[in-house]
């Protein structure tokens, strides 16, 4: 499983899913670069130190942001109330890719989860 999986995944969707995940991809690497890329559960998976920490997938009407947590998103409920959330995903418009402070903060809170921080090296949020 590898970052070129994730190339492959992107290339099979229209856009504008195709640019507007593409878009998530950047900002999520730009938050954690040292994230490992992969495909788990048939959706693109950001990994740290083995733990799913980020993941999207495209379906026909809409886009899907799974922070690999039930308790990401009620932590955000005000940040997400725009959008529609479950306990493990956060549905969004196909051409309007989330903002990146709201990606920030959902990784940051998912980290915190997972590790105790906010980032890999123990920074925490900004």
């Amino acid at each position: 499983m590898s970052r070129e999986e994730v190339d492959a995944y992107l290339a099979t969707l229209e856009e504008p899913k195709q640019s507007t995940l593409r878009a998530l991809r950047h900002a999520i690497l730009a938050i954690v670069p040292e994230a490992e890329q992969c495909i788990s559960y048939a959706m693109p998976t950001f990994k740290v130190r083995g733990k799913a920490i980020a993941g999207f997938a495209a379906f026909k009407n809409h886009l899907s942001y799974f922070p690999h947590s039930g308790s990401v998103i009620p932590v955000l409920q005000s940040e997400v109330a725009q959008y529609k959330a479950a306990k493990g995903t956060l549905r969004f418009p196909i051409d309007q890719p989330l903002p990146t402070a709201l990606v920030e903060k959902l990784v940051a809170v998912r980290m915190r989860q997972a590790f105790g921080e906010s980032r890999p090296g123990g920074r925490v949020d900004r």
